[in-house]
């Protein structure tokens, strides 16, 4: 192919390579108009009919900058993998000529994300995230803000930076593939638009420990919601998109908090407080009433929109939602939360939940839950009771019937087969040695006699 051909996505050979050529190439990345999550990811099909291209000229010498891990991933085979490639280009710098493009797994306002893989290495997935810097006079600060925070970012539900590529007008950032999809997918798939208590649970307290990290290092989200929990192939989650964040200087505080007579507990908090903003940004759906008013907001604008998230995940629905954007954002600041019947078989334990959503989901920041104590002060509602913040990593993970929640089970289940398959067939094995013994032993008595 010479120099300035176009690569589209083919849907009889979905894999599409950068060619070798280091003159001026012409990348088309081709890509779904629908407004998805920018980590989306979604099995049985790609981008929809309606398409829309990318035209992406690579000049002769383009900028890459490859990040050292951090301590928690610092053994991930995907930094060996990258050293590799990195050491086999004649400058030892990753450039995107490296991987290859396997589809596009979803759309935002600004970035097209592609499921991608070194070349070389085919057993190790990686998420390309194309950001176009010419979309929106924004583009850059949201390219800038993203780009602050993924670099920082070393935490078991938060996505790693494993390098930034830039090319002419387009920014890209390699990190983690999650083939489990997001939990928005999972809800329009699973019955009714909820999932069960458990679940919900589940996916709280690991969010809950993103959000703590989080606001620990200065950042308040504002963009919390199911499109940008993603799951990744072990089932736990990944928060994405931290275009939205700002940053704000952090106090740690010891707080003694007194249990009982004589034992005393101590509480490390780290939030954000004196954080503030006046930008209207974030889901209409997800707003609290200080971003709606126009009064500004600090860091209890991600309490509420974990208040809301946990409601949709149990209700399947948004509690302010209206018949228009204008009516929801009316909802928001006028309306009580109402709580749906959830079912005789739920109606008990979903007490707890109604309680931490009715705290979480106070229009006063000042008296919001979290605001003060953070994550610190939510970990301690009944509605956690029972699970282990140290050891969740360890959990197992709901099987949640779904469209992409199906994905990862069948993955677990071929892993379970083929070790079963292993198992049985070690048996066997030892089985059939022990029957070869014993006859050799019968045909040596035979013989004696």
């Amino acid at each position: 192919m010479a120099p300035g051909a176009t690569l589209e996505e083919d849907n009889n050979n979905p894999t599409t390579s950068f060619p070798q050529y280091l003159s001026d190439l012409d990348l088309s990345f081709t890509s779904s108009s629908a407004s998805t999550s920018s980590f989306a990811t979604t099995f049985g099909g790609g981008p929809s009919s309606a398409r829309s291209s990318l035209s992406l000229t690579l000049p002769s010498s383009s900028s890459s900058s490859s990040l050292n891990p951090l301590p928690h991933r610092r053994l991930d085979p995907h930094w060996s993998a990258l050293r590799a490639a990195s050491n086999l280009s004649p400058d030892g710098a990753l450039h995107l000529r490296n991987l290859k493009l396997l589809r596009h797994i979803g759309s935002g306002n600004l970035a097209r994300v592609f499921h991608c893989r070194l070349h070389g290495f085919d057993h190790l997935d990686f998420a390309l995230k194309v950001v176009d810097l010419d979309a929106t006079k924004s583009a850059l600060s949201h390219v800038r803000a993203e780009a602050h925070v993924l670099a920082r970012l070393d935490h078991p539900f938060l996505p790693t930076l494993y390098a930034r590529l830039d090319a002419s007008h387009y920014a890209c950032f390699l990190i983690d593939y999650c083939p489990g999809g997001d939990l928005h997918s999972i809800l329009r798939h699973h019955p009714s638009h909820r999932l069960p208590l458990s679940a919900v649970k589940f996916y709280a307290a690991e969010v809950l420990l993103a959000l703590e990290y989080l606001h620990a290092l200065g950042f308040v989200y504002r963009d919390l919601k199911p499109e940008n929990v993603l799951l990744r192939s072990d089932g736990h989650v990944m928060l994405s998109d931290f275009d939205l964040c700002f940053h704000s200087d952090v106090s740690p505080v010891l707080h003694r908090r007194s249990r009982g007579r004589d034992a005393v507990e101590l509480e490390f908090v780290a939030e954000p407080e004196s954080a503030f903003s006046r930008a209207c940004v974030g889901t209409h759906e997800y707003l609290p009433p200080e971003i709606v008013g126009g009064s500004g907001h600090g860091n209890g604008v991600d309490w509420w929109a974990f208040g809301v998230f946990i409601y949709e995940l149990i209700y399947g629905r948004t509690p302010f939602k209206g018949g228009s954007k204008e009516a929801t954002l009316k909802n928001i600041l006028s309306r009580e939360v109402g709580f749906p019947d959830a079912g005789a078989d739920q109606r008990r334990a979903v007490v707890t939940a109604r309680d931490l959503i009715s705290r979480l989901l106070e229009r006063d920041p000042r008296r919001r839950m979290g605001s003060v104590k953070g994550a610190t002060e939510i970990k301690r509602h009944p509605f956690f009771h029972g699970v282990s913040w140290a050891l969740i990593r360890m959990m197992k993970p709901p099987v949640v019937v779904g469209h992409a929640g199906s994905s990862v089970r069948r993955k677990v289940s071929r892993e379970r087969k083929r070790w079963w398959t292993w198992k049985w067939s070690s048996c066997n094995s030892k089985r059939n040695d022990k029957i070869v013994v014993y006859r050799k032993k019968v045909k040596e008595m035979k013989g004696k006699q």
